[in-house]
């Protein structure tokens, strides 16, 4: 059996819960220094992905948001796209958008589209690339117009793990298991397919790479 925690591994347990902590005592061998080391360093590896995955996700929402708009206009639907004169959109989207203007009426905001945009969560626009979309999506496509390829599973595959990643981060959970190629490998897709252009300036300051470098070991 490890011996009883003291210290700063003691004050993390107790404060964060034993299972919150257990992970980075299990991958650290039950030492206690490197597994409060663990957890520091977690924490700046969520922070470094964060970073760069919120670039991703603005790109995301507002090239998704454009081809919408620009969709809606060429029907000549009244309204914004948001108002789903049609009702395309399903009972998930509309909570979210509800939400999202009972947010900016609360906080006195006029709830123009692009405020919106900003309101609405990661998972709304994850899930506009949902198969249930299937028949909007070549529409949608040209808003992406380095994808390579038409097939909208492209770009909705690497845009769920990065919502799931982004939940877990969110939720303050473990990365320890986590591989960075891929997060890399997705990021870079999404970008990519928006303009390869934004990932070199996202790449430019990116820090995934480097914190994941520095694990304790």
């Amino acid at each position: 059996m490890s011996s009883p925690l003291s210290g700063d591994a003691a004050l993390l347990q107790r404060r964060f819960s034993p299972e919150r902590f257990d992970p980075y005592l299990r991958a650290a061998s039950f030492d206690q220094d490197t597994a409060v080391a663990l957890y520091r360093w977690n924490v700046e590896l969520a922070a470094a992905i964060s970073e760069t995955l919120g670039h991703a996700e603005v790109g995301v929402r507002n090239a998704l948001n454009e081809g919408w708009t620009a969709r809606h206009a060429r029907l000549g639907r009244a309204g914004t796209w948001f108002d789903d004169p049609a009702g395309e959109l399903d009972r998930r989207a509309h909570a979210d958008i509800d939400r999202a203007l009972t947010r900016l009426r609360t906080a006195g905001a006029v709830p123009l589209p692009g405020k919106i945009v900003a309101e609405l969560p990661f998972g709304f626009w994850r899930f506009l690339l949902a198969r249930r979309y299937t028949t909007i999506w070549p529409a949608i496509r040209p808003s992406f117009p380095h994808l390579q390829g038409h097939d909208r599973r492209l770009l909705e595959l690497p845009v769920s793990r990065l919502h799931l990643l982004r939940n877990r981060i969110a939720h303050h959970e473990p990365l320890l298991a986590l591989s960075v190629e891929t997060v890399r490998h997705d990021l870079v897709t999404v970008l990519d397919a928006l303009d390869p252009a934004l990932t070199l300036w996202v790449e430019h300051g990116d820090r995934i790479a480097a914190v994941h470098a520095r694990r304790p070991r």
